[in-house]
């Protein structure tokens, strides 16, 4: 079996319409004002899945900057993962500004069958991890659904990009400790903050996190699989694509040519998902 932790899919309006959602939030146009930045829907996903031999994919979100975007993007979330109970896990997203009607949110997507929160955009949804008059009703009613936290993060070095952001293991880390409770996955490798567990504290306040590698080659020489495996263990990496960015295929070639045992990369490619999606 094959898990995809980790691709985006939009409404067919939003594919659409495009640049009506570019004039309506800035981090959607951060990352698709470009016309080679691709949209996918549901349909599109599926049909790369059969392609790609994918088993299951997890669809996540974006991080909309208003309620009234989460809500409609999330209907179409919950609308995927009921035609496709067998091969769709949904994730769903909230603007955690807006307290109340994130909680609400929370609620009504847990009752539909969202397994998780994600992906959250911190930087440009305007959340600040140390506001605890946000954050801690936030986490609450997460925990209270059992559900999984999905973030971006993203690196303090090295070359730039569209939506970088500034989600950086410096940042993250005092939020991880915060919420161990909290399973609690951290996109494109946690920005780096695997490679801070030769210190002794860390391994300690990373014992409910996980690491995607969404778009791991733009990001990461493949020797980052080896790597991350010494320093935290195989049994904390989640194969994820960040489709439609690129064809699952490109990193499943990387996978299967990492430097990892057979072991290693059956965790990663689904094990640990099916883990901790309880499948």
């Amino acid at each position: 079996m094959i898990i995809d932790f980790h691709a985006h899919v939009f409404p067919p309006r939003v594919k659409q319409k495009r640049g009506q959602y570019i004039d309506r939030d800035p981090c959607f146009a951060l990352l698709y004002s470009q016309k080679e930045a691709r949209i996918a829907t549901t349909e599109d996903l599926i049909d790369s899945m059969d392609k790609a031999g994918i088993d299951i994919s997890v669809i996540v979100n974006f991080g909309w900057i208003t309620h009234e975007l989460c809500v409609e993007t999330n209907d179409y979330i919950l609308e995927s993962i009921a035609r496709h109970p067998k091969r769709l896990i949904g994730f769903v997203t909230v603007q955690p500004q807006s307290v109340d009607a994130a909680i609400a949110e929370i609620e009504r997507c847990a009752q539909g069958g969202a397994r998780g929160i994600g992906e959250m955009r911190p930087d440009m949804q305007l959340l600040d991890f140390n506001d605890e008059s946000i954050i801690s009703p936030f986490m609450e009613a997460i925990k209270k659904h059992r559900l999984i936290l999905l973030t971006h993060a993203s690196e303090p070095v090295g070359h730039d990009y569209p939506g970088k952001g500034i989600i950086t293991p410096d940042v993250l880390y005092p939020f991880l400790t915060a919420y161990p409770d909290v399973t609690i996955v951290c996109a494109h490798w946690g920005g780096g903050l695997p490679f801070y567990a030769l210190m002794p504290e860390v391994p300690k306040a990373l014992q409910n996190v996980y690491f995607d590698t969404a778009a791991s080659p733009f990001l990461y020489q493949p020797q980052i699989y080896s790597l991350v495996s010494q320093l935290v263990g195989a049994d904390k990496i989640l194969f994820g694509s960040d489709y439609p960015l690129m064809p699952q295929t490109r990193l499943l070639q990387e996978i299967n040519s990492a430097a990892i045992n057979e072991e290693e990369k059956s965790l990663i490619l689904s094990g640990n998902a099916s883990r901790i999606l309880k499948l």
